[in-house]
């Protein structure tokens, strides 16, 4: 390849120096803000841990970032085109708004000509990059703790189905692309609390996240790019069997989990998450606690940051990990997850210790 993409590390240096040099090469996303920049934005830099750097302004998008409004990413600095920048600033004023081809007409455009545009500019047309902008902010209004029906409304979609799919297919890869690889499977799964997530093949359970979590995009990308696999929408054996014991566990029963995991992870996170795996149902720890269950009792911070890296929640309980304070501390899913499962489980573990007193 005549340009082979730089590590993050040289491009964050890229990006504090505000260098042109890597301009149009990688934009940088912002994990706390949702918002991606060019990288000679001159606006105060993030830190290195908030940082993701994609390849194109599409990757960006459809991770679920929204362009900054001071370095303006999706404006070229010279010579762009005065329909694909009226367009531009006209999604940014609504960007919840359901643009749809007679939007476009009506503005006296041609639709062709546009699509042509963006396309060159781009790689997807004007109205692929307004709906990423509308599943965007419904992932915006999930993350603040609002309904899904509400994140669903305020992204325009009139139906939950429209919704789901509109998610869905952040995931999946076009068809073409997929010969010769092999095959992850996503699908669903509903619980009171929320639909979930599942990636799986034949024989293991890859993901299992709730869908509203802000970093599911990335971690569907990492799966991706860990097995060298396409990822389609569909079922497997696995899912079946995951779904069966989810709806068991939500039902109130402590069978456990049988549902095999794929094996992803480092050798430290993969201890750490088999540690997790042994707290019953129903008791918690602290990550000082978990440290020195695995022996590491100097590897807090350690054991904290292989928790968050957790990818198949309730199955692997990294809910049942709080502060040292007995405070809640911090949860992909979000606090308010947390705390109910963490109360379904106490009820869980009453329950059963009632059963046991009376046989």
């Amino acid at each position: 390849m005549l340009f082979d993409r730089p590590t993050d590390d040289i491009l964050y240096d890229a990006l504090l120096k505000r260098d042109a040099a890597y301009e149009g090469f990688a934009w940088v996303c912002v994990t706390t803000t949702r918002i991606f920049c060019r990288l000679t934005c001159p606006a105060r830099k993030p830190k290195r841990e908030n940082c993701v750097f994609q390849e194109s302004i599409a990757a960006c998008l459809e991770a679920g970032f929204r362009p900054c409004l001071r370095c303006r990413p999706m404006l070229r600095y010279k010579g762009n085109d005065a329909t694909v920048t009226a367009l531009l600033e006209a999604l940014e004023r609504e960007p919840e708004r359901r643009w749809r081809e007679s939007d476009l007409l009506a503005m006296g455009l041609d639709l062709s000509t546009v699509r042509r545009a963006f396309k060159r500019q781009f790689g997807m047309s004007f109205l692929e990059i307004a709906r990423l902008r509308r599943v965007g902010l419904a992932a915006e209004t999930l993350t603040g703790g609002a309904p899904v029906i509400e994140a669903q409304l305020d992204a325009g979609f009139e139906s939950g189905s429209g919704f789901r799919a509109a998610i869905s297919q952040l995931i999946g890869s076009a068809p073409r692309h997929l010969r010769g690889k092999g095959l992850l499977k996503a699908d669903w799964i509903e619980t009171p609390i929320g639909p979930m997530m599942a990636i799986a093949d034949e024989h293991a359970l890859h993901l299992l996240e709730f869908a509203d979590r802000p970093a599911l995009p990335n971690e569907i990308r990492r799966i991706r790019e860990r097995t060298g696999c396409g990822i389609v929408m569909g079922r497997t054996p696995v899912t079946d069997q995951i779904e069966r014991e989810l709806t068991r566990y939500f039902d109130g029963h402590d069978d456990g989990f049988e549902t095999r995991i794929a094996g992803h992870g480092t050798p430290f996170e993969r201890m750490v998450w088999s540690e997790l795996r042994r707290i019953p149902t129903g008791g918690i720890r602290s990550y000082s606690e978990q440290a020195k269950a695995i022996g590491r009792p100097g590897s807090v911070r350690a054991v904290a940051r292989a928790n968050g890296a957790n990818q198949i929640a309730i199955v692997i309980p990294c809910h049942r990990v709080i502060g040292a304070d007995g405070g809640l501390t911090g949860y992909g899913g979000g606090l308010w997850r947390k705390r109910w499962l963490l109360e379904h489980e106490r009820r869980m573990a009453a329950g059963r210790g009632r059963a046991e007193a009376a046989e």
